[in-house]
């Protein structure tokens, strides 16, 4: 069977996710592409018909899909429509975050033919403590353009939509993971929470000479939590802690300091591998 057009479906505030997306639906080689991005604002309702590929990438925060990327995505169905789910981490673990886009992708008339996990530069990275920083890298992006190809020649061998066989998520290969320092960070982590020790509630302007007032930052926040001409403020109800205004901000006037990005850093260097199945 043969598709010609490809739903891309993307939540990605700091456009890791949206890379990953991109490079996947290029190695495919599918020309006719419709762009669904739900980093600003949840998706209008969509019917994806059975002639096309809907490719879905969330990033995971703490374990799980993003929630407002759960959220936004709810308007969006399928024909039986064949599926690539794809879950983005910070090299730490995207636990139960594939099964959770399943979960949510099946009922909607999706039926997932593909899935796979990439790393993505986490969103408490910083210079000083770097956490899988610059990922995707050139290696992931040509990983995910070969995936691409492979989903295309799997849907090309299939007779029928029926002889297009789906794939349990569940049984994606997980990266291997040293003992010892995912031992340290979790004694880490229990430490910290038993001390009591404040922890910071949003990105903030630790040096407000720096801010320009560009707006840059009002523009990438996904929920609207920095109101133009008061970028010196986060509202804390709002935000999300997903650091896309730290990450745009060209003065590095925000910053987001959290004693969790040098446990992050310090426990895992080591750098995982993307997994798919088909």
């Amino acid at each position: 069977m043969t598709v010609n057009e490809a739903y891309l479906i993307y939540f990605s505030p700091t456009h890791t996710s949206k890379q990953i997306a991109e490079a996947i639906v290029q190695g495919a080689g599918i020309k006719n592409i419709f762009p669904i991005n739900v980093t600003q604002q949840a998706a209008e309702e969509v019917v994806i018909p059975t002639s096309a590929l809907a490719i879905v990438v969330v990033p995971v925060y703490g374990g799980h899909v993003a929630p407002l990327a759960m959220e936004r995505l709810r308007n969006i169905r399928g024909l039986d429509a064949p599926t690539v789910l794809v879950a983005v981490y910070g090299n730490r673990a995207y636990e139960k975050a594939l099964m959770e886009l399943d979960a949510f992708a099946t009922p909607h008339g999706m039926k997932v033919i593909a899935g796979a996990t990439f790393i993505g530069e986490h969103s408490y990275s910083t210079d000083k403590h770097p956490i899988s920083a610059g990922r995707p890298d050139n290696f992931d992006l040509a990983f995910a353009a070969d995936f691409g190809k492979k989903i295309m020649e799997k849907v090309q061998a299939a007779e029928n939509m029926d002889k297009l066989y789906p794939v349990d998520v569940r049984a994606i290969t997980r990266p291997s993971q040293p003992f010892f320092p995912l031992f340290r960070f979790l004694r880490k982590v229990i430490k910290l929470r038993k001390s009591g020790m404040p922890l910071p509630r949003t990105p903030w302007v630790e040096n407000e000479s720096m801010c320009t007032h560009c707006g840059l930052c009002v523009t990438r926040c996904p929920v609207g939590a920095i109101t133009k001409g008061d970028e010196l403020h986060t509202d804390e109800t709002k935000c999300i802690k997903c650091c896309a205004c730290v990450k745009a901000c060209t003065k590095k006037a925000r910053i987001y300091d959290t004693p969790f990005a040098a446990l992050l850093s310090d426990c895992f260097k080591k750098q995982k591998l993307p997994q798919t199945i088909l």
